[in-house]
């Protein structure tokens, strides 16, 4: 109730609530100011509300007090149950667990007041679950109840719990949850067999590493508790078979070690131990975690097939074996009871095993064609055996047959086959080690041995001493050798092999007597023992093998001078064109191409000197009065040109350019002065050179040039 002092009641003031749930929550009587709630107050939900009210006057609407502020608390009640906010819960606990294991904490929480009463003040029980466990009242906490719970005998457990408000008092609010606890294996329990002995039957075929049996020991225990390990104690028979353990079913496979036979021992017994893998140190005083059993096992008698005397067969045999030897034999026998007759022959795969062939009763191998170890070294097959009283009974064996070479090839002295003794050897010294060489593809450990020709081992001069190792020296006998008596010897030694059959070869050694020093080191052998019988010594030869040097550059230089003065001799300028032969690779240019050669080579070099035209331009139409010849000398120049010209347009080798020939100028002061008519300019008449039209489109070129040119008296000196 608000109520303001200057409200004389009479209606002049009015009251108004403004703030947190004002006309939601709380109203106000404007004219009392009486506070109402208006709905249902919740403190879980708001536990205050903050408001502010005024008084105002109703005909001023202006406030009569300034706005005051006040709270409004809701004060709480037990309308809130305790609630497992967790739950359902889930906990294990191991097995055998003493009285008070810790197993789980559980937690309620209640919504009302704590600090007003006793509304959240929570008791924990136990509804469901005793006597195997218990649970403090006030944290919660589950324990175990009961000392040895098995789980063998009881594995899952389901506990009621309730927790209840106002400390369990009548009248209080309560929430219930519930704990699933599972208790978890521990190796409590040994492993046992069902039974103490176990029987099992064998057949004598069966292969090794084959399982032949199982037998199982029984732990109620879980997981890797229930895990065991077997193992065979020795004794009869253990060492023939072996045990493992299947993981999926924990059961022990016993497996064959090694092969059975009936005929030999018809059944076995042995003791099989089974025990746990992980052990606990606590359960130690139930007793030991293992158990034995007896196994007995019976063998079988089956009819079974041949057995050869060994697993393979390896034979050698020569590339020159004759067609039908026999190389060996494989033997299978029949090991029943009733022994059966044996049948051998050959499990055909390819044409290689045509090459031989096997006795079907005695079981002997022969060649049945001819063996090439260059074209086939190794020959790979099977034999199969069969028993007569049951054929399907068959047995396999491989035959490795190695073709052996036929020792063809003589052995030989390796490199060198010359050597050499100095004038003053001594007797036993050796003077060359020896190694032999075979062309045969000889077998490991093969040995040569060396010795003298029967007609050697008489003469004093050399031996052969055999090292056995396939080495040999030559030791000489003498004291001393002459090459002025004997410049060679001839040494014939003879070498054979181990291989079969043993072949044979004398070689012939060539030693050359030589002249040392007193060290032994060889000074000559051929050169001066050429001239020695002269009595020429070694400075003499090189003397005149000196002079025969000097003599031969002599020759050499006066040749070369001769030819250089004959060349000075024929020169007559720097400018000698006698030898000018222009060439070029191309097919020419035609009649219009005067670039080609020079034309002035025709010319007396004087005449150039002074009349020196350039050769790149046209040059000016000149006409020279040249001095015409007698008809005589003109016509003997025209006949030799003719038959120079006939000679080459009927010959079929001549190019098919323009052969230019060149006549060298004879010199001055020659009392026939110069014989070409080209250069003859001895008057100042004119020369006529219109018969060069006449020879044709090859010559038109030149008859142009001549034909065109005048005489200049004045350029003539």
């Amino acid at each position: 109730k608000l109520h303001s002092d200057l409200d004389k009641g009479v209606g002049t003031v009015k009251y108004t609530l403004s703030g947190d749930g004002a006309g939601t929550v709380f109203t106000i009587d404007e004219t009392t100011g009486d506070i109402h709630a208006i709905r249902s107050l919740d403190r879980e939900e708001k536990p205050f509300y903050t408001l502010r009210a005024q008084a105002v006057d109703v005909d001023t609407k202006k406030p009569l007090e300034p706005e005051s502020e006040f709270i409004i608390k809701v004060q709480d009640i037990n309308d809130n149950e305790p609630k497992f906010l967790d739950g359902p819960y889930v906990a294990s606990v191991p097995e055998m667990s003493p009285v008070g294991a810790y197993v789980l904490q559980v937690k309620a929480t209640d919504a009302d007041d704590p600090t007003y009463g006793n509304s959240a003040r929570v008791v924990y029980s136990i509804l469901q679950g005793q006597p195997y466990f218990s649970i403090d009242p006030k944290t919660g906490v589950i324990r175990t109840a009961l000392p040895n719970m098995d789980r063998e005998v009881k594995e899952q457990y389901q506990v009621l719990i309730q927790a209840k408000d106002m400390g369990g008092q009548l009248g209080g609010l309560a929430g219930t949850t519930t704990v699933n606890i599972t208790l978890t294996d521990v190796n409590d329990n040994p492993p046992r067999f069902p039974k103490s002995i176990f029987h099992l039957k064998v057949p004598e075929t069966s292969h090794v590493g084959s399982a032949i049996g199982r037998i199982r020991a029984v732990d109620p225990d879980f997981g890797k508790n229930a895990e065991i390990e077997y193992n065979i104690v020795p004794g009869d028979g253990g060492n023939l078979f072996d045990i493992t353990t299947d993981e999926y079913t924990q059961e022990g496979v016993i497996k064959l070690k090694k092969p059975l036979d009936f005929e030999t021992k018809k059944a076995y017994t042995f003791k099989v131990e089974a025990a746990n893998l992980h052990l606990d140190h606590r359960f130690h005083s139930v007793g030991p975690f293992k158990d034995t059993a007896t196994v007995k096992i019976n063998v079988l008698d089956m009819d079974e097939p041949p057995v050869f005397s060994k697993p393979m067969y390896t034979m050698e045999v020569y590339e020159d074996t004759p067609v039908g030897t026999i190389i060996g034999a494989v033997t299978a026998q029949d090991l029943d009871a009733g022994s059966s007759s044996v049948r051998y022959f050959m499990d055909w795969k390819n044409d290689v095993d045509s090459y031989f062939t096997i006795d079907a009763t005695e079981g002997t191998i022969a060649t049945n064609e001819l063996l090439d170890r260059e074209s086939t070294a190794q020959y790979n097959f099977s034999i199969i055996a069969s028993k007569v009283s049951n054929p399907l009974l068959t047995s396999k064996v491989n035959v490795i047959i190695n073709v052996l070479d036929v020792n063809e090839f003589p052995p030989e002295i390796s490199v060198p086959y010359e050597t050499s003794v100095c004038e003053n050897a001594k007797p036993g010294q050796v003077i060359q080690t020896i190694t032999a060489a075979d062309k045969d593809l000889s077998p490991a450990g093969q040995r040569f041995s060396f010795k003298l020709s029967s007609e050697a081992s008489n003469k004093p001069n050399f031996t052969v001493h055999d090292y056995r190792n396939n080495t040999a020296g030559i030791e000489t006998r003498r004291n001393g050798y002459s090459r002025r008596q004997q410049e060679l010897y001839f040494l014939p030694v003879v070498i054979e092999d181990s291989s079969y059959p043993v072949q044979s070869s004398t070689n012939t050694l060539t030693i050359r007597v030589c002249r040392c020093d007193s060290d032994g080191t060889i000074q000559s052998c051929n050169v001066e023992a050429i001239f020695l019988p002269v009595g020429l010594s070694t400075g003499a030869l090189i003397a005149i093998l000196l002079c025969i040097v000097i003599l031969l550059v002599i020759v050499v230089l006066y040749v070369a001078l001769r030819r250089q003065k004959k060349k000075d001799t024929l020169m007559t300028s720097k400018e000698d064109i006698r030898d000018n032969v222009i060439h070029y690779d191309d097919e020419g240019g035609g009649e219009e191409d005067t670039q080609a050669f020079d034309i002035g080579a025709l010319r007396n070099p004087k005449v150039i000197e002074d009349n020196k035209i350039r050769r790149d331009i046209k040059p000016d139409t000149l006409r020279f009065t040249r001095h015409r010849p007698p008809a005589e000398d003109n016509r003997d120049i025209r006949e030799f040109i003719n038959q120079r010209l006939q000679e080459n347009d009927v010959d079929p080798s001549a190019p098919p350019y323009d052969s230019l020939a060149t006549y060298a100028y004879e010199g001055n002061g020659s009392v026939a002065e110069s014989l070409s008519s080209i250069d003859s300019l001895t008057t100042e008449a004119d020369q006529d050179y219109d018969y060069l039209s006449d020879w044709g489109p090859r010559f038109k070129i030149l008859a142009d040039m001549f034909g065109e040119e005048s005489y200049n008296p004045d350029k003539v000196t």
